[in-house]
């Protein structure tokens, strides 16, 4: 299965997979709205893939498959406050 890979306009760090270029039959209005004007990165062929970057490539196609596409999003950001105080061993 060959995917296409779309960047988000709108939302840094927020990618689009659906399984035809070009067709965004199978997503939500909605979710396209937010996601702004989709911009093709790449033509990925997930027959010979293991791994994907981020994503969990057994997760995208089987949300290829029955939803018809996949969105991922960026990782949640660390809480550099956060990660300061642990490393000086300081608890909430």
């Amino acid at each position: 299965m060959i995917c296409a890979v779309y960047k988000s306009s709108r939302k840094q760090e927020t990618y689009l997979f659906v399984p035809k270029r070009d067709d965004f039959s199978q997503v939500p209005e909605p979710l396209l709205q937010m996601f702004g004007t989709p911009l093709l990165v790449m033509l990925l062929p997930l027959e010979r893939k293991e791994k994907l970057g981020i994503a969990d490539i057994d997760k995208v196609r089987s949300e290829l498959a029955e939803k018809g596409y996949y969105l991922q999003l960026p990782p949640p950001k660390d809480n550099l406050l956060t990660q300061h105080r642990r490393d000086l061993g300081i608890e909430d």
